[in-house]
C-alpha cells in the first residue's frame, strides 16, 4: 500500500483563521497532514524571522480531524523552520501555505507572509504552493475554492516542482461556477502609490497611517493581474534567486578598479 504524503500547512493569518481551516479539510483528503502556523495574525511579515527574541510553540486541538497541528509565536518563515528541524520527523512531500485573506497577486508577493512561507520550505527542498482568495473579509467563503486547491496540489505531488521555484496561486472572489479555469501566467508589473495619513494622538505626538493605491502597469493578457480580473485563477510559478542575470554581462563592463 503506497504511504500517504505528508503535508505541511501553515499561514500569516493565524492558525485559527477560516482559510486555513478550509486548507486543512482539503489537504485530509489527500494526506497526512501537521499544521504549523502562527498563534496571531502576521500578514506583511514578508520573510521575517525573529532573531532577538524567543520562540514558543505549543500543540493544539482546534478542530475534529485526523491533522496534527502546532500554534508558534513566530512568523510563517519561523513556522517552516521549526517544522523541518524540531517538529517534523521526515521532509514533507508538499507545503501548502494560506487560504490568505486577501491577493498576494503582482508586488504583493514581495510582503505577503503567506508567500514568505512558501518561499521558505522551498529554500529547504519542499515543493510549495501558496494560496491567496481576492476577499480580505474574516468571513470570507472559502468553498468555491476547495476543488481547484485540491487539482493543483496533486499536480505538484504528481509532477514535482523545478529546485528553487515555488507556486504563488490567487483565486478570484467569485463563485464556483463563475471561475473559467486555472491560467499559469507571470507577475503582473504592479506597484503601490503610497502615502502616509499623519496624525496627533492626545499627547501631541506624530504618528502615521500607511495608506495607498495600487496601480497595474502591465497591460500584457499573460499576467495574475489579468487572469484575476477575466475570472481566472492565477498561477505564477515564482524563484527565490533573486539574481539579475540578464544585466550581469553589462556589469562586468563596468570599471571598479582604482585607478
Amino acid at each position: 500500500m503506497q504511504k500517504k504524503p505528508l503535508i505541511l500547512v501553515t499561514n500569516d493569518d493565524g492558525i485559527t483563521a477560516p482559510g486555513i481551516r478550509t486548507l486543512i479539510k482539503v489537504m485530509n483528503t489527500i494526506g497526512d497532514v501537521v499544521v504549523v502556523a502562527p498563534d496571531s495574525p502576521q500578514s506583511g511579515m514578508g520573510h521575517a524571522i525573529t532573531v532577538d527574541a524567543t520562540l514558543h510553540c505549543r500543540k493544539e486541538h482546534i478542530d475534529d480531524g485526523p491533522q496534527i497541528e502546532y500554534s508558534t509565536s513566530g512568523t510563517p518563515a519561523d513556522c517552516i523552520k521549526l517544522a523541518r528541524h524540531e517538529i517534523l520527523d521526515r521532509v514533507p512531500d508538499i507545503c501548502v501555505s494560506g487560504i490568505n485573506h486577501g491577493s498576494n497577486s503582482s508586488i504583493n508577493v514581495i510582503y505577503s507572509g503567506t508567500m514568505s512561507a512558501a518561499i521558505e520550505a522551498g529554500i529547504e527542498g519542499i515543493p510549495a504552493i501558496g494560496f491567496s482568495l481576492l476577499d480580505y473579509n474574516y468571513d470570507a467563503s472559502f468553498a468555491p475554492s476547495e476543488d481547484f486547491i485540491k487539482t493543483i496540489t496533486l499536480n505538484v505531488l504528481n509532477n514535482g516542482l523545478p529546485k528553487g521555484v515555488v507556486l504563488n496561486v490567487n483565486i478570484p472572489n467569485l463563485s464556483k461556477k463563475a471561475i473559467k479555469g486555472i491560467k499559469i501566467c507571470r507577475q503582473a508589473k504592479a506597484n503601490w502609490v503610497e502615502k502616509f495619513d499623519k496624525r496627533q494622538n492626545p499627547q501631541g505626538k506624530d504618528y502615521y497611517w500607511l495608506t495607498g493605491e495600487f496601480v497595474n502597469l502591465d497591460k500584457g493578457e499573460d499576467t495574475d493581474e489579468w487572469a484575476l480580473k477575466e475570472g481566472y485563477i492565477s498561477v505564477v510559478p515564482v524563484q527565490f534567486d533573486m539574481t539579475a542575470h540578464h544585466f550581469i554581462q553589462q556589469l562586468n563592463s563596468w570599471s571598479f578598479n582604482e585607478e
